[in-house]
């Protein structure tokens, strides 16, 4: 079956494509609309052209190899037998009411499955909001305006397409990006397995981020994840008290987090309990080094964060180590006293040598990553220059949490991202993103 045609169609057609604003068919062309190829919008019932692309009556009238299906359940085996009849390759099936709806729903599925077969045609959904490659220009979604989202280094594959298209748009509004996001509904033959090891080899995807609520083939999904060179991140969602709603969503077989958990943490994949610390442990591990260990150094320019922060790493394995005489001498010559100097460091506010200071702890031998807070002061600023040296010279993991206002600091926080320091605007938040580079730690380092 042909995964990559997702990837790398050469021409789309658009079944039940609409001009009317608002349905499926309509939303699903206005974001087609970026891909750089042949789109064919099929409609018996509709005539002349529809965003400068001429109506055709039929499948069989296009040259695509991947086919956006905008209509309802009942007709998507009847449109499936024509997309496999026309040699289509990979299609969208973005309807609900199958297999997580009764068992009549069930039969349509397996009979979506069966043609699926016979045709050796690659199925993502049904019940999905699609997917979307933005460095390809690839928006095979309905969702309105998913086109805006940007291209990152983080592959998104989500069980439910609400998840991974409001993770991709938190990524986008923090200036990230993805570099794919893919729903997986309710998965006929296109899962996890199928698609874990298509991003492993994408040299735009530096991580990948899982939601999972429960996997038919846990066995094959454990060994495509053991198999992958690139780091994963996974929420497993979904309880056993919740059961039914679980399954009214994608169909999802009933299984406990700990199941994942013990398969795979010893294999290097990294859980976790939100969405949010899903992209942003995602985030770190795609763009700061392998830590060589658990040891973090501290430096806040507030107590209290910084109290927070630490409270949050010791709860989850972080070690604080001393630092070494030279560095501890060089942070006391710096702040003289003035307040807690040790690891943790405390420098009160954001002094004019708090970069030295940053500087100072991040080149320490005892220290495997660093992880700092600072509220913006207009004065001062952040220390860029500092941390860009800093990161260019060190091989480990620099994270960087911040405040300030909306607008004041945006320049130079996007400055420190570019140079490979995720930037963070909670205390917990930063102190997830430590805590994903602490777990992908072997445990022997």
């Amino acid at each position: 079956m042909g995964v990559t045609d997702f990837f790398d169609p050469d021409g789309i057609a658009v079944i039940g494509a609409s001009k009317t604003e608002g349905k499926l068919g309509n939303d699903a062309m206005t974001n087609i609309r970026t891909y750089d190829g042949d789109v064919y919008p099929v409609n018996p019932s509709s005539s002349g052209e529809v965003y400068g692309y001429e109506f055709v009556d039929s499948v069989h009238d296009v040259d695509a190899d991947l086919a956006l299906c905008c209509v309802p359940s009942p007709v998507v085996p009847e449109v499936l037998e024509e997309c496999g009849e026309a040699g289509i390759g990979a299609a969208v099936i973005f309807a609900g009411g199958f297999a997580e709806v009764d068992e009549d729903g069930q039969e349509l599925e397996d009979e979506v499955v069966r043609i699926g077969e016979e045709y050796d045609m690659t199925i993502l959904g049904p019940n999905t909001a699609g997917y979307c490659i933005p460095h390809l220009d690839l928006y095979g979604s309905f969702v309105p305006q998913i086109r805006e989202v940007e291209t990152g280094n983080v592959a998104l594959l989500a069980q439910s397409g609400g998840v991974g298209v409001t993770s991709s748009f938190q990524l986008d509004r923090e200036e990230y990006g993805v570099s794919a996001m893919f729903g997986l509904g309710n998965r006929a033959n296109t899962g996890f397995a199928e698609l874990i090891p298509v991003l492993d080899d994408d040299p735009n995807t530096d991580a990948i981020a899982l939601h999972i609520e429960g996997t038919d083939d846990i066995d094959n999904f454990i060994e495509v994840c053991r198999e992958a060179e690139t780091p994963i991140v996974a929420y497993k969602a979904g309880s056993e008290d919740l059961s039914e709603f679980v399954q009214s969503h994608t169909g999802a077989p009933i299984q406990d987090r700990e199941t994942y958990e013990e398969a795979l943490a010893d294999e290097g994949v990294v859980f976790v309990s939100s969405v949010t610390e899903l992209l942003d442990a995602s985030r770190a591990i795609a763009d700061t080094p392998t830590p060589d260990g658990k040891n973090v150094g501290v430096v806040t320019a507030q107590a209290g964060p910084g109290i927070i922060i630490s409270d949050e790493l010791d709860e989850r394995g972080a070690k604080f180590p001393d630092l070494e005489a030279e560095t501890q001498q060089r942070v006391d010559d710096l702040l003289q006293g003035i307040t807690y100097t040790e690891n943790p460091v405390d420098t009160g506010r954001p002094l004019p040598e708090f970069g030295q200071v940053i500087d100072a702890v991040g080149r320490d031998d005892n220290v495997d990553m660093v992880i700092v807070y600072e509220i913006y002061e207009d004065s001062l600023g952040y220390p860029v220059e500092e941390l860009e040296a800093l990161a260019e010279n060190v091989d480990k993991p620099i994270i960087f949490t911040v405040a300030g206002p909306a607008e004041g600091f945006e320049e130079e926080r996007l400055q420190m991202e570019a140079a490979g320091i995720p930037t963070f605007r909670a205390p917990e938040r930063g102190a997830h993103a430590v805590a994903a580079l602490i777990d992908s730690v072997d445990e022997d380092a």
